[in-house]
């Protein structure tokens, strides 16, 4: 096991937590050293055997808790001798307080199937169970395994910083002590041996409550002896999954009994943390015949509905499900036994259980429909399927889009009953996932199965017949002791909470930012940052422009092969204006439609380097205006450009020198194109030769520039040696970023000018250069200050732009032979082999055996993706092919319905003009008919308005005449004396005179008066009748007409019906104004 304490205890913690390689110890606080706790152990039971009355005297009770399904049986048995190392008794005044401890009952269980009751005294007195008088069963020492305690309370615990101190776990104890609440009973269960783990355990339910593994657990404290928390104890533990999620938590507990179980506690503590597990010792109890170990193979793989209704494999990236969120699901689980003697049939899949999370209680797993089951082709593989529907409230969590740089943990258990084994096994597959939009597109993934291996341990229970052992044909009976996956395992084996120390010597140097790197002098001076100096775009010889316009025509005439003059004209300096243009030129950037569509796939794919890049990208370029604002323009292109890298070459990844190369492309040439330049300078130029295997190029370029050195400058190669200085400790920089990181930027790009043209030996060239230039300064300095010289002075020495060219001038005139350095490579090869010799065999061929699995891993992987390619291509290429067919027949079935609608266009516009011409024709007869009936009415008016004129004029004379006759008879009533007398002074006849009058007259000629009113009235009503008799006469003409011009047409318009309304209702109008009309006229006769 290995221990290790936190990186982040404080100074006031103190150093009582002692950790050895091979053997782990703990000292408690409160409690004196370990060997004085062991005196006081050897002493106490010294004392209690010689002691006939001791309670330890007597043989000690062994229990054995066997597990039987959901029930727990006790059986008991007595066993001869004490195992003197589970109590202890640390304090003075153990010894007098001992009588009224409890004596040890030792007992063996499996921490998987773990249920004590609480109040066990009284469970061995009903399984008739004997113990020595005074005997009680209040600690349990589960074999080698654990010892519990009862009689232990809870009261909770709090965060901490420093883990080991002492000042704030008993601050935090006399707090909870005296204020806690919510303190609870438990039942606590300490391992015996460094591996365990420690169980808090509810006394009433028997249901783990929590659980501390030994090697998490940092510090062990006990409440001082004279203060209230005398009873209490404490132990500190890390939570996390490394160190910098890390967090620290105190937890307190208190004993009910007397304070000597706190000793005995802190005793276990310290006897967990310095024993190391043995291998199991042979059980002696009889019921157990032997202990076997099987190996299962489970793989798990989810599939998803697709368009067609088949299911599909689930990419993985990683050991990463990718998820559709709102798609049906099937889960494929095959459960393999490896090759072992005996072999476990598997009768049968007891259920499927799916749920978000991990470490998830078995309440919280949900059952789901199981498809089929049987055997698979392997009769040692066993098959289960089963639809999971996402949309189960119960797995909202997966079936919820995750955001981005986010998993989530998903558990599926598969219960599966095994001949031989009463209780079904559970094989419990924990993974990630990552959960996308229903309509995501995956690429470039692979669909592999998630593969976990189990280890089963049985225990072989004997045979019911007494007489002989298992015999032929007769079924063996197990019981289950316990089950772990291989992650599981080596997960404990892996944790630790210390950093990684690198190794100065078998790495180059930080790549940092040059405002980090080493702490500054006392003299203060800065480095200069990367990306100053401003580059002109001016030339000033017109000589030199004539001659790059007369090459760069030349060249694009013929791409394929380049001008003997370019490699002069880049000695010069390529103008700025067409850096951009003739670096992709001398890369051989001509024709990259092929590489610009894979960038821009690239760019779309996550990378696991997207939070260093991150990190990195304010660090490039910081005195650079493009590269200076955080998220601008310029940060966005250079992320994209190095994430597509890292996705582009797997094997290198991403490394900040890419990311100081991309840079000053980018300052030149938009994104896609620097990403072109890029790849070709990593893979044609050899530059990523130097990231590759640890390295192990980057170190050949290292001696072979010592060489270099030793040969042209072999005063200050000797001084170098002298000082212990090697070359990576300056010059890891200069290789890995071709000068980009450290140098100004005219000198950067006339440095690039150089590399493109004339390959990577150039760098050899500016490094002895700058060597030779420094070499009278680098002489007098000592370590420190050459280390300072090269990190600030030597690039503030090409400030100027005339210094940089001079220095690149020298760069150039010093020629390095690629034959020298071809016979110093050699050398190097030479010099490795003889190290290689005089190492460890062993070490050589484990390290050559890492080396060749990581290839093989790599060329898998790229086996896969290309396979994977391989068939996405064919399915793309497929399914284009499908909805090309499928496009071309409704192409066919609308041009037979477009045809089809044309002759039916065809017929009906034929129609429509057969019904224009009818409807001209009616249309005409009914323009006749209106101006004959217009004529006609037009005379009738004539002979209304005479009438009336007449009738007026009558009417009026009549008026005259009968006002002459009035006036007339006035006078003579007025003249006769007997008539006057019957006229009113107003001319008025009056009343009596009148009746007089009428009763004189003959009632024959009132009578025929009468008769002929009648007639006159009779004779109007007639008229009236005649009138209406002639509008419904032409009302049922109209009718007539309209009926005439429907059987004419064929087929009635809405054109048609609406002339008709028109007709109708103007018809029906002009009737009703002429019989008004004679109404009126007969009216007035």
């Amino acid at each position: 096991m290995e221990d290790t304490v936190s990186h982040s205890s404080v100074d006031s913690a103190l150093d009582e937590f002692v950790l050895v390689n091979a053997e782990p110890r703990l000292h408690i606080a409160g409690n004196g050293g370990f060997g004085e706790l062991e005196q006081k152990l050897s002493e106490l039971l010294s004392d209690d055997f010689n002691n006939p009355n001791s309670v330890l005297s007597g043989p000690p009770v062994r229990m054995s808790i066997l597990s039987t399904g959901t029930e727990k049986s006790v059986a008991t048995c007595l066993e001869n001798g004490t195992k003197t190392e589970d109590v202890v008794i640390a304090d003075s005044d153990a010894k007098k307080d001992l009588e009224k401890e409890t004596p040890v009952v030792e007992t063996k269980n499996s921490f998987n199937n773990m249920n004590v009751d609480a109040k066990i005294s009284d469970e061995a007195k009903a399984q008739n169970l004997i113990l020595p008088d005074g005997m009680t069963s209040s600690q349990i020492d589960l074999g080698c395994d654990c010892t519990i305690f009862t009689g232990v309370t809870y009261l909770g615990s709090a965060a901490v910083n420093a883990p080991r101190s002492e000042a704030e776990i008993n601050r935090n104890m006399a707090v909870f002590n005296d204020q806690s609440k919510m303190a609870i009973p438990v039942v606590l269960s300490v391992p015996s041996h460094s591996e365990g783990i420690v169980y808090l355990i509810d006394p009433n339910t028997n249901m783990e409550i929590s659980k501390y593994p030994i090697h998490r657990i940092l510090f062990c404290f006990r409440g001082p002896a004279d203060s209230d928390e005398r009873r209490c104890f404490a132990f500190t533990s890390s939570h996390g999954e490394s160190a910098e999620s890390a967090i620290f938590q105190c937890h307190i507990f208190s004993c009910d009994g007397q304070d000597v179980n706190v000793a005995k506690i802190l005793y276990c503590f310290a006897t967990a943390f310095r024993r190391v597990p043995k291998s199991p010792s042979i059980i002696s109890d009889s019921s157990v015949v032997g202990d076997h170990t099987f190996n299962f193979s489970v793989a798990l793989e989810f599939k998803e509905i697709d368009a067609k209704g088949n299911f599909v494999a689930c990419p993985k990236d990683k050991n990463v499900f990718k998820l559709r969120c709102n798609v049906e699901k099937k889960i494929c689980i095959t459960v393999a036994q490896g090759n072992q003697s005996r072999e476990l049939k598997i009768e049968r899949c007891f259920g499927l259980l799916i749920s978000p999370g991990r470490n998830v209680k078995d309440s919280d797993m949900h059952l789901i429909d199981m498809v089929s089951l049987g055997v698979g082709t392997d009769p040692r593989t066993y098959v289960i399927s089963a639809n999971w529907d996402p949309t189960d409230p119960s797995t909202k969590v997966l079936n919820t889009e995750t955001p981005k740089d986010t998993r989530v943990f998903l558990t599926v258990a598969v219960d599966l009953v095994i001949e031989g084994i009463q209780e079904p096994v559970r094989f419990l597959v924990e993974m990630r996932a990552k959960i996308f939009p229903t309509n995501e597109r995956f690429w470039y993934f692979t669909t592999r199965p998630h593969i976990e291996q189990f280890i089963l341990k049985l225990k072989e229970l004997p045979c019911e017949d007494a007489n002989s052992g298992t015999s032929k044909g007769q079924l063996l009976q197990y019981e289950v002791i316990g089950i772990e996956s291989r992650t599981e395992i080596d997960r404990k084996k892996t944790f630790s909470l210390s950093f990684p120390i690198m190794n100065a010597s078998s790495t180059p140097s930080d790549l940092g930012s040059p405002t980090e790197g080493e702490a500054e002098e006392s003299d203060g001076d800065e480095p200069l940052q990367s990306g100053s100096g401003v580059v002109s775009k001016d030339v000033t010889d017109e000589n030199l422009l004539d001659s790059w316009r007369d090459v760069m025509g030349r060249w694009h005439q013929n791409l394929r092969q380049r001008p003997k003059q370019v490699q002069s004209l880049a000695r010069k300096g390529i103008p700025e204006a067409l850096r951009g243009e003739v670096w992709q030129l001398l890369a051989g950037c001509t024709d990259n439609a092929d590489m610009l569509d894979a960038y821009r796939i690239l760019i779309a794919k996550d990378s696991p380097s997207e939070p260093v890049i991150l990190r990195d990208i304010n660090r490039i370029f910081p005195a650079n205006d493009y590269f200076k604002e955080s998220g601008g323009l310029g940060q966005d292109a250079l992320f994209k450009i190095s994430k597509a890298y890292s996705v582009y070459d797997e094997e290198i990844n991403y490394c900040q020198g890419v990311s100081f190369l991309a840079a000053s492309l980018l300052l030149h040439m938009p994104e896609e194109q620097a990403f072109c330049v890029l790849v070709k300078i990593m893979f044609d130029y050899g530059l990523r030769d130097l990231f590759k295997q640890s390295f192990e190029g980057l170190h050949l370029k290292f001696y072979q520039l010592e060489r270099l050195m030793q040969e042209h400058l072999s005063d200050l190669f000797d001084h170098f040696m002298d000082l212990g200085l090697e070359a990576h400790m300056y010059a890891s920089q200069w290789f890995l970023t071709l000068f980009t990181a450290k140098f100004p930027l005219f000198m950067v790009f006339h440095i690039l000018d150089l590399f493109l043209s004339e390959g990577i030996e150039t760098i050899f060239s500016i490094a002895l250069a700058l060597l030779k230039t420094s070499r009278k300064d680098l002489l007098a300095l000592d370590f420190e200050g050459v280390l300072k010289f090269f990190r600030v002075q030597l690039p503030k020495k090409y400030r100027a732009e005339e210094a940089a060219k001079e220095l690149l001038q020298l760069a150039v005139s010093l020629k390095v032979s690629p034959k020298k350095l071809k016979k110093f490579e050699k050398d190097y090869i030479a010099l490795k082999e003889a190290q290689m010799q005089q190492e460890d065999p062993v070490d050589r061929l484990q390290r050559e055996s890492k080396r060749l699995l990581e290839a093989n891993m790599r060329l898998e992987q790229e086996n896969d993706d290309l396979a994977y390619e391989l068939v996405t291509s064919k399915i793309l290429l497929r399914k284009d092919l499908d909805e090309m067919e499928d496009k071309c027949d409704i192409l066919n079935k609308e041009l037979l319905l477009t045809k089809a609608q044309l002759l039916d266009t065809e017929d009906e516009m034929k129609r429509l003009e057969l019904e224009s011409q009818q409807l001209k024709e009616v249309c005409r007869r009914e323009l006749d008919r209106s101006e004959a009936e217009s004529v006609r009415n037009q005379a009738i008016t004539s002979d209304y308005k005479q009438i009336c004129s007449q009738l007026s004029e009558r009417l009026e004379k009549q008026q005259l005449a009968h006002k002459d006759e009035l006036s007339r008879l006035k006078l003579l009533l007025e003249n006769c004396d007997s008539c006057s007398k019957l006229v009113t002074p107003e001319g008025r006849l009056k009343k009596t005179d009148i009746d007089h009058l009428t009763s004189s007259i003959d009632p024959d000629l009132l009578e025929k008066d009468c008769i002929i009113r009648e007639l006159e009235l009779e004779l109007a009503q007639t008229k009236l009748a005649l009138v209406e008799s002639e509008c419904k006469n032409q009302d049922l003409v109209h009718q007539l007409n309209s009926a005439i011009v429907e059987l004419q047409t064929s087929k009635s318009t809405w054109f048609q019906k609406t002339l008709t309304s028109i007709k109708e209702a103007t018809a029906k109008s002009k009737d009703n104004r002429e019989g008004k009309e004679m109404s009126r006229k007969d009216s007035f006769n």
